[in-house]
């Protein structure tokens, strides 16, 4: 008889692992495994893992030595970002059979069944090399789904009864860069368009100078295309973006986002911010603070910087001190906190369709809906529901940023 192999994954880190995770798990099933809990007992233990920030890289290691106590006589495997670029320090932790990369397909067929929203990965890789980032040496260079592969996958999101897709990748606006001819992101939105391949279409984050006027203009007319932009910014400082090797200023960036909410008032802006990177003095950090607070930004990502061993910025000099960095980092988050609440409340009293989630919050009696400018709004109604785009007034924002609406 043949042997039944439980398994789990734990996956740290971005949409791409997320999406690289259910992959290797539809591929294990495939091949007769059975997935369980991560608090469960399992044969075979998986732990995608990130190296964006030293804390990522803390969090991998953890979850591989506590996998590792829950099933000790399992084969406990590393993949991800973490394991290809350190390696060594994996192998140092007692218990650690393998480290592997799993998938031996570059764009993996997507896998279908958990998520309301799938993610589609079509780019991989980046060449941008910010001083910061050691994600372009365990991802190497940009390389992409080819245009008809990404249109086959969508068309199978849609039959498989799907309303939306998540298009993403490491650096997602040089999707095509790498093609002979080279081709771009804008020409296969403009394809997506034009074929109505599914009823929404969001792009994960998007870099300032890939975020083309074309793209901005396509969203701003079109019915599938979210809207909703996630831009890195990462300093609002000119002298720190160029010791970031960031290719813009913060008049650049500027003009983006009032640019996107000229054209798409409604639109949610999303930001991420880099604190704490070396020479960031007083100044440039207000210079950050200041051009967030005045821009019609929806949310904020904000990372503490730290350094990554084998970038450039790991050996800059005037580093910022840990309590001044978290100091720097909670301000920020608490305008954070202040523009999403400011985007909320000039939604109340709109009526928006959202496409409501999978799962039921608050002690399981309030679905979920996510509209096309991302916001979730938590709405009563009954499972039947679930997967199905519908319209909702929105009511209230509450003291937790938390949005509350009626089915219509």
């Amino acid at each position: 008889m043949k042997e039944i192999r439980k398994f789990n994954i734990i996956t740290l880190g971005c949409k791409v692992n997320q999406y690289e995770s259910e992959a290797i798990s539809a591929m294990l099933i495939k091949k007769g495994f059975i997935p369980v809990d991560q608090n469960e007992a399992a044969d075979l233990c998986i732990i995608n893992t990130c190296a964006v920030t030293g804390k990522a890289s803390m969090q991998s290691r953890q979850a591989l030595r506590k996998q590792i106590k829950l099933n000790p006589k399992a084969q406990v495997i590393a993949t991800g970002c973490y394991a290809k670029t350190s390696p060594d320090e994996i192998k140092n932790i007692h218990g650690i059979q393998d480290i592997d990369i799993l998938l031996t397909d570059e764009f993996p067929q997507i896998p279908l069944g958990k998520r309301t929203r799938p993610f589609l990965k079509i780019q991989d890789g980046c060449d941008a090399f910010c001083t910061y980032c050691i994600v372009p040496h365990a991802r190497g260079r940009s390389r992409s789904m080819p245009i008809d592969d990404v249109i086959s996958n969508i068309k199978s999101i849609k039959y498989a009864g799907y309303h939306e897709v998540v298009l993403s990748g490491i650096h997602l606006g040089r999707y095509g860069y790498d093609f002979v001819p080279k081709e771009n992101l804008y020409k296969l939105l403009s394809i997506i368009e034009k074929l109505k391949l599914i009823d929404r279409v969001r792009l994960s984050s998007i870099e300032p100078l890939e975020l083309s006027d074309d793209i901005i203009k396509i969203a701003a007319s079109s019915d599938i295309i979210c809207r909703h932009f996630h831009i890195p910014l990462q300093s609002g400082d000119d002298l720190i973006l160029k010791r970031m090797n960031r290719p813009y200023d913060r008049n650049y960036f500027k003009d983006l986002v009032l640019e996107i909410h000229n054209l798409i008032p409604d639109a949610s802006i999303g930001v991420d911010t880099l604190i704490g990177f070396p020479g960031e003095t007083e100044t440039a950090f207000e210079n950050t603070f200041s051009l967030i607070s005045e821009l019609p930004i929806s949310y904020l990502h904000v990372f503490p910087f730290s350094p990554r061993k084998g970038t450039p910025a790991f050996d800059f000099p005037n580093k910022i001190s840990n309590e001044i960095i978290k100091d720097r980092t909670q301000k920020m988050r608490i305008l954070g906190k202040f523009k999403k609440k400011e985007f909320y409340r000039k939604m109340i009293g709109l009526t928006v369709e959202a496409l409501v989630e999978g799962k039921r919050e608050h002690l399981n009696n309030y679905l979920t809906g996510i509209t096309s400018n991302y916001i979730k709004i938590f709405i009563e109604g009954e499972d039947s529901l679930k997967n199905n785009i519908v319209k909702v007034k929105i009511d209230r924002v509450d003291e937790n940023n938390e949005v509350w609406g009626q089915l219509v």
